[in-house]
Formats: C-alpha cells, structure tokens, sequence
C-alpha cells in the first residue's frame, strides 16, 4: 500500500510507495515494450504455442461435430448421469472467468494499483474463459438447432413446460449473458486510449485504419479522459456485484434441487470463493508466461504475483473450509443419506480417488505460499497455479459424479467416467481459450499502456 505524508510547502510526498514498474523505464519504455510484440513478427515461441494450441482447438471441433452428428451418446453420460463432462466444464469455465473482472472492477473500486500490470489481460481471459464455457449448454441439448431456443427468455407461450422461468437453468441464461456483455464492454472501454497509442505508431496504413476505427477518435484531451473515466468507474460498480452474482447463480443449478450432496446453503458463498480462487490461478498461470514470451518482466513483475499468490493462498484457505464445513453439516444434521455421499461416497467411496486429488491440489499445495521464497519463485508459483486449476476442476467433477452416479434406485446406479469424446473437448476448450489468448497477445496491448503510467515514479523519493 501507499503511505503518504505532508511536506512543509503543502505537496504530498510518497514514502515507501511499491516498485510497480521496474528497470527505471520511462513513459517511452512502457509504450515501445507493450507495443513491440504488436509491431513485430511473431516469435517462434509464439509460432509454436499457437500452433499447439490451434491444432487442440481443431481435435475439439471434430470430437463436437461427431457429436452433433451421431449424437450424445459418444459421451460417457448415462442414466443416472445426464450431466456429466459438459457441465463440470461449464462450472468450471465461468469460474474461471471470475478473476478478471474482479482484478479489474473490484480492486479498482478500491484503488488497488498493483492491478495495473495485469488487469488488461486479466479481462481478455474473462471474455476467452464464458465464450468457452458457452458452447457447453448449446451442446448439451443435443440438437441446438431445434433445442437452443429453449435456453432463451422468450415470452412463453408454450403452456407450462417452456420457458420455465423458475428454473436455475435459465437464471444461469440471464447472469452470464449480463456478466459477458458488462465484461466485454468494461475490456473494451479501457482499451481504447491504447488502441489509440497503437493508432499513432502504426505505419501500414491498413493497421492504421483499423486501429483508428477500434479507438473511436481518441484523442487524449482533457474532456475524453474527463467522459472515459467517468464510464470507467461506472461500468467498475456495475461490474462488481455480478462477480458475486454469476456465480452464485450457476450454484443454484446445484443448491436448488433436492438431491444429498447438492441441497446445501453453502453452496453460493462456496461456488464464489471457488471461482476466484480458480480465476487467480490461471491469471498467474497466463501472467508467467506472458512475462516470459514478451518480455514483460518490468512491468508484471513479483510483486504483481506475489500479491495474486497472497489471494490464492487465502482464498484457498477458504475452500478448505468449505470442504469441512459440507462434512461437518453431513454429520450434524443426522441424515442418512447426506452422510452416505460425503463420507461413503467421496471420501472412502468409489470416487475417492478423485476427492483426495481435489483436496490435495486445492487445499494443501497452496499452503507453500505462507513461505514468502516460495510466493516470488516463478517456477514454483507457475506449478502450484496449475495444480489449483487441476484440483478445481475435479472439484466440479466431484460434485456432479458422487452425487448422481447413485440415485434412489440402487439397480440403476452406475460409475461415471468421461469418454474419449468427453476428453477431446475437454482439451478442445483449452485449445480455443489460449488460441484466443494467443491473438490478443498478438493484436491488442497485453498491459494496460496508460494505466501502468499512471502508476510509475515521475521523481525521486523523499526522506
């Protein structure tokens, strides 16, 4: 944090304030290295990493098309287990897609400087991480083309079966098509006075052109920064309540319903803590290697993600709790059958194999964060953000397969596993998330160019 005092002529001088940008770079530095990857050819590094991530997104679209055209039926779902894969990623997408705009509407709310290094891309992942997490309700329905209608709003007309507006389903319709919209729009107004700066340099006139329509006429006088700000920190307090709403909203798909497991109240605040807890993992996961490729350690520096790691750690710790806290109401509430999927089922059942990893990967690996050499080791930070990631996704598949693979008819009970199919587009999302990534980093700046300097040292410190 800043801590300031008052000099004898009346001017406010900063002491102890942190390096936010390192490397002594000057307003000319941070505008040349964030517009470099932009201006040059693209790095074999990047060559390569979207070559792999292209070449996943296309065995993606193939597992879907198959689908589409054979059915869902090359999924591992079944009687007891319609839901499966398909919405263990949807779940785990939109939390993924929870850190973006906390990082930049929250900790702007509450002038959080540190967020200037890594908000920017912070957003995009946002944007990257709901459209993949989209594409999962459309395929679920089987045929989107007769059925994706169903998901929508429209006045219903159709008796008492579509639309059911008393459905969690189509709640879920609402706020993610609200958090995506305020995302894009959010993303989109902080970019332009940058997209205005690559404006200014480009010298294709084809680039020019098209920067020039993307920045809307910016200018950079006094009366564009009075209206941008303005808008700014309107879209930031409208922005900030749906971090907490969307995800408390795809909770209640789950807290809703009456099945053991999934009948709980915790579910809102946990879904919550989960998402960010997810989202900071893979900005980190994102920020190191776009630190790396780019060249971009003086401005996403340490304490940038050692202050990210802090939030991992905390809100892992939080997770943890939750964990306890569905075992601990299991037991005091004397039910039978709560008690038989949380301590039967998960931690000593079938699928105990994949609690433990949840547990090990979210609760546990985490905890080397309270060492402050482990919090600013890249390597060890860039590990320990996957594993988060690993373990939150088989949070999501803990929740959907203990509770259903055995229902109330214990003839009809099955093992869930995912398919081949299911696995290909698992990784097929992954493969459009970084090739979306990709592009961004290759045609729009991946730090926020006027907000870092807004940030910087104009002068040396006092004493």
């Amino acid at each position: 944090m800043n801590s300031t005092t008052v000099s004898m002529d009346g001017n406010a001088v900063e002491l102890d304030r942190v390096d936010l940008v390192s490397g002594g770079k000057t307003y000319a530095d941070v505008t040349a290295d964030v517009c470099r990857p932009l201006e040059s050819f693209p790095t074999k590094t990047w060559l390569i990493a979207f070559g792999i991530s292209i070449s996943i997104l296309g065995a993606g679209l193939t597992a879907w098309g198959l689908t589409l055209w054979f059915g869902l039926g090359l999924w591992g779902i079944h009687n007891t287990n319609a839901w499966g894969a398909d919405i263990i990623n949807f779940v785990f997408w939109i939390g993924i897609g929870h850190a973006g705009t906390l990082i930049s509407a929250v900790l702007y709310l509450f002038r959080q400087n540190w967020r200037t290094g890594i908000n920017r891309a912070a957003e995009a992942m946002t944007i990257f991480a709901v459209i993949c997490a989209l594409m999962y309700p459309l395929g679920h329905t089987g045929r989107p083309w007769l059925a994706a209608y169903w998901l929508l709003p429209y006045p219903n007309d159709m008796g008492s079966l579509w639309v059911n507006f008393r459905s969690p389903l189509l709640w879920d319709v609402f706020a993610v098509s609200t958090y995506f919209t305020i995302s894009l729009v959010f993303w989109y107004i902080g970019l332009i006075p940058d997209l205005a700066t690559v404006r200014d340099r480009a010298i294709h006139p084809i680039r020019k052109k098209v920067y020039g329509l993307l920045s809307m006429g910016w200018k950079g006088g006094a009366r564009h920064w009075h209206h941008y700000e303005k808008a700014y920190g309107l879209l930031a307090g409208l922005s900030a309540p749906l971090v907490l709403s969307v995800h408390t909203i795809v909770s209640f798909d789950f807290a809703v319903s009456n099945l053991p497991g999934w009948h709980t109240t915790i579910f809102p605040p946990y879904f919550v803590i989960g998402a960010i807890f997810s989202g900071f993992a893979m900005v980190v996961t994102l920020m190191v290697i776009a630190r790396e490729v780019f060249s971009l350690k003086n401005y996403i520096t340490l304490n940038h993600l050692e202050a990210m790691n802090k939030i991992t750690m905390c809100t892992g710790m939080l997770v943890g709790l939750a964990y306890a806290t569905e075992f601990f109401i299991a037991w005091y509430s004397g039910n039978p059958y709560e008690q038989y999927v949380f301590f039967n089922n998960r931690a000593l059942g079938p699928y105990a194999w994949a609690y433990w990893t949840m547990i090990t990967c979210n609760s546990i690996i985490p905890q080397i964060f309270w060492f402050k050499k482990f919090r600013r080791n890249v390597p060890m930070m860039f590990i320990v953000s996957v594993f988060v990631n690993i373990g939150m996704w088989f949070e999501r598949f803990v929740i959907i397969a203990t509770s259903l693979h055995r229902d109330f008819l214990p003839s009809s009970w099955d093992y869930y596993l995912l398919s081949v199919t299911d696995w290909v587009i698992t990784l097929g999302s992954f493969g459009l998330f970084f090739t979306l990534f990709l592009l961004f980093c290759r045609f729009l700046p991946v730090v926020a160019i006027a907000e870092v300097k807004s940030v910087m040292k104009t002068g040396p410190k006092s004493h």
